[in-house]
């Protein structure tokens, strides 16, 4: 790989290396007039690696890769990934929409490998914007030797993605004892054999690190609890219908929603992106039935609707607090070892605390993103990728709405339709027809002459 060049002026700098700025970095690839680098503090790409189960599976189908959706010639596919690795057929035999995490992770990283634009072991610490001319200026070290040099580019996209959400009264516990999901398997190995292990959590973390504890032959003999706020454990929505909501039209319509309608619509839109995968469910129940059914004792409890409100250390481990919101009681729970798989929650990074007067933030305190991702005052500078939930709605995480943002971005960035978006796609209509600006005249009666 060509080294990134400082005296370079970049028309893109990309900061952090996830799925959404690898697909950028894919799909700004072939568009010769784009000068483009991408930098990740990480050595290499490895996605969750804190979740990398053996079978868990994505929840999008793999044509929702990094650039099919919007570029399906690109050599970036996967099906393109496939046929280099010598797969094709196999994968073909297999009949399989929905491929694992560690097959999706491995086809990432064969295309980073292609993207001399991507360099990892970079960290970003310092954005600042010269008004004069226009041009962002991003201090950046290089991790194995320590240097810091300055990178100019006319575009920023921030792709760093979100952190590991912890309550707050979780601060300070032994760290041994209580764990993100998102490290489980990093700290899987040290788990005391025989222990009391609490899960918290209804999404689809949740349901791969129980499953997985369920069925670990390695180390039998744990007790296990699993509490959920909320007040089922639910599937995710593949209805069709419900599909569409992952599309163009309905991100057109939620954008212009006004905030405090967002919110409530979000709010019940859970089992769209929060919920757990059909047949995992399906799998731990059957796992409990056929050990019941050969009648091994079952050291495992499941219970919906309790809230975790506090967690305290105990001679003897650690005490959960936890409220059972429907009948309004609080009770506790003693355990060895809690997992929270609480979810992740994304906090502007400090290194655009330079530019912070140059950024268009929301009454929160969150990025106000522009229906073109863009957060910046001039609407075209800075953009973000998976920052804008509260904006435009519960398909900002989605895998398979990437390579759309990315496609608009880059659209915005050349100032010209280079990649055909997509603008109706659902057989549904989401909003009421636009009030009429003047009468209408009524129809005229049929007439049979």
């Amino acid at each position: 790989m060509n080294p990134p060049s400082p005296n370079q002026l970049y028309d893109i700098l990309g900061i952090g290396i996830g799925p959404f700025n690898l697909g950028l970095a894919a799909l700004s690839e072939p568009i010769t007039s784009l000068t483009t680098i991408f930098f990740e503090q990480g050595s290499e790409f490895n996605w969750h690696p804190g979740m990398m189960l053996k079978g868990a599976k994505l929840q999008v189908p793999y044509l929702a890769d990094l650039v099919t959706l919007v570029d399906p010639c690109s050599r970036f596919s996967f099906v393109n990934y496939l046929k280099q690795i010598g797969r094709l057929f196999h994968f073909c035999i297999k009949e399989d929409l929905f491929i694992s995490r560690h097959e999706y992770n491995q086809y990432c990283r064969w295309v980073a490998a292609q993207l001399p634009a991507c360099q990892f072991g970079h960290r970003v610490e310092r954005v600042e914007h010269d008004a004069d001319l226009g041009l962002y200026a991003v201090t950046v070290r290089t991790l194995a030797t320590g240097q810091a040099t300055i990178y100019h580019a006319r575009h920023v996209v921030l792709g760093v993605g979100s952190r590991p959400a912890l309550p707050a009264f979780c601060a300070g516990l032994p760290p041994e004892r209580v764990l993100h999901s998102a490290d489980y398997l990093r700290r899987k190995a040290s788990l005391p054999a025989g222990a009391t292990i609490s899960l918290i959590g209804s999404g689809q973390s949740a349901a791969e690190v129980f499953y997985d504890l369920l069925t670990n032959p390695a180390a039998p003999g744990y007790s296990l609890a699993w509490f959920s706020r909320a007040d089922r454990f639910y599937p995710m929505e593949y209805s069709k219908l419900t599909l569409e909501f992952t599309s163009p039209d309905y991100v057109d319509y939620f954008y212009d929603l006004p905030p405090a309608r967002k919110a409530r619509v979000l709010a019940g839109q859970d089992s769209f992106y929060k919920g757990i995968n059909f047949e995992l469910i399906n799998a731990i129940y059957d796992e409990l039935y056929d050990r019941s059914a050969q009648g091994e004792p079952l050291a495992v409890h499941i219970q919906p609707a309790c809230e975790l409100t506090a967690v305290a250390t105990t001679p003897q481990g650690l005490e959960l607090t936890l409220h059972q919101h429907q009948q309004g009681r609080t009770f506790h729970h003693a355990t060895d070892v809690v997992i929270l798989a609480t979810g992740y929650q994304s906090t502007p990074p400090a290194f655009l605390e330079p530019v912070r007067e140059h950024i268009c933030w929301d009454a929160q305190g969150r990025f106000a993103v522009a229906r073109n991702y863009a957060i910046d005052h001039s609407g075209r500078g800075i953009f973000v990728q998976n920052a804008e939930l509260h904006t435009h709605g519960f398909v900002a995480p989605d895998l398979g709405m990437g390579p759309y943002r990315n496609a608009w971005i880059l659209n915005e960035i050349l100032g010209t339709e280079h990649y055909v978006l997509d603008r109706r796609i659902a057989f549904q209509t989401f909003g009421a027809p636009a009030p009429a600006t003047a009468p209408q005249p009524l129809a005229h009666a049929y007439d049979p002459r």
